[in-house]
């Protein structure tokens, strides 16, 4: 018997009135305002103007949570709708069920949409949403902590968290402490994240045009791998492994191929980052023209 474990919360929703407050979804709410201000800092640092950030917010935001519930039950369909199951519980996000390729997929697409409406362009926001993305991804995941959901296998580790009987496998009704693998991949995000401010600060240059971007993309994978290994949720398999791992490992081709196909940057060309907000110009000194000498002999 276990002397140390971490408990779970004795409830996720509360009432206020007849309306009821889920912590799954201030978990993400938190997230995406946490996101919203990192990203519009790290704009405006750029020369950017912070409501660029709001603005492409706006269609970012509900893409993205659209798509990463479309995500969960297209990988998922026998959870809806399949016999005995009820349908329309495809719609009830607030149960959990997001899934993050899907979030960050269509999330894209808003992003594009938003970024067309002030003459961004994508790859330079998708650099400058890239820490911030990852931050959102952290404090979502403890969404899953208040639902009881998505831990791993069984186990006495001293971190190992206890899930109450309600929310248990139905083959081991009696065992109580699993891995908490929404808390690891909560720190795991966090490290992605200072990773890509780390990089960002001292290799800027480099990692343009989706180039940081990227780089998260392989971060968040290559921990999304291992912790995909300890959990026990419901998933589909394909040749022993489970779905998502396929998705983990195209995704990181894809972008260790990008960051290959992209080679070595140029130098600087004096293109604007962000567009339009180009370097300043030094001021002339007082009395000085821009008229050539001999014009003014």
């Amino acid at each position: 018997m276990n002397l140390a474990y971490l408990p779970s919360p004795s409830q996720g929703v509360w009432h206020l009135g007849p309306i009821p407050v889920r912590a799954y979804a201030l978990c993400i709410l938190a997230g995406i305002f946490t996101a919203v201000w990192l990203t519009g800092r790290r704009w405006e640092a750029r020369g950017g103007r912070r409501e660029d950030i709001a603005d492409i917010a706006i269609w970012a935001v509900p893409f993205g949570i659209a798509g990463g519930r479309l995500y969960h039950v297209i990988t998922d369909p026998e959870l809806y709708f399949t016999a005995g199951k009820q349908p329309i519980r495809a719609l009830f996000i607030w149960d959990g069920g997001l899934g993050i390729p899907g979030a960050v997929a269509l999330g894209a697409v808003g992003a594009w949409l938003g970024c067309r409406r002030r003459g961004i362009k994508l790859s330079d926001f998708a650099d400058a949403v890239a820490p911030g993305l990852v931050l959102a991804q952290a404090i979502g995941r403890w969404g899953n902590y208040f639902n009881q959901e998505l831990y791993g296998r069984p186990t006495h580790l001293p971190w190992a968290l206890r899930i109450d009987s309600a929310h248990r496998p139905a083959d081991m009704p009696t065992v109580g402490l699993y891995h908490p693998t929404f808390l690891y991949e909560s720190l795991w995000d966090l490290g992605v994240m200072a990773l890509l401010l780390r990089l960002d600060h001292r290799h800027h240059r480099r990692l343009r045009r989706g180039r940081l971007f990227a780089c998260y993309v392989l971060a968040y994978t290559t921990g999304r791998a291992w912790i995909e290994a300890l959990r026990i949720d419901h998933a589909n398999h394909f040749l022993g492994l489970r779905l998502n791992d396929y998705v983990s490992l195209t995704l990181f081709a894809g972008a260790l191929v990008y960051l290959i196909a992209s080679g070595r940057p140029r130098p600087d060309d004096g293109t604007p980052y962000p567009p339009g907000k180009g370097k300043e110009e030094a001021p002339k000194p007082v009395g000085t023209t821009d008229v050539p000498a001999r014009e003014r002999a």
